[in-house]
């Protein structure tokens, strides 16, 4: 079974393959999703809205959330709106 968090609008991403949630604030992770952006492994998510959140995967892809690094750790937790389990069918 395996369990998704809302990433925002919508877009789910596997939890158990999530290495990091960051803010887009910092000089290393703008260098780390451009980089990402030329390698051609950016998975973005904002519908258009500012990046508040950059998910890194255990495959190197990187996630661009429009929701808050807090949020995100929210929903995996379950504490908020926005888990979805898969029931296999």
């Amino acid at each position: 079974m395996m369990k998704l968090v809302n990433v925002g609008f919508g877009n789910m991403v596997s939890s158990s393959r999530l290495v990091a949630i960051v803010s887009p604030d910092s000089a290393p992770v703008r260098r780390l999703v451009q980089d990402a952006r030329d390698a051609g492994r950016v998975i973005d998510a904002t519908c258009g809205r500012r990046t508040r959140a950059v998910i890194v995967m255990d495959s190197e892809h990187v996630v661009l959330s429009p929701l808050q690094p807090e949020t995100v750790a929210g929903r995996m937790e379950g504490k908020g709106k926005g888990t979805e389990e898969e029931d296999g069918e």
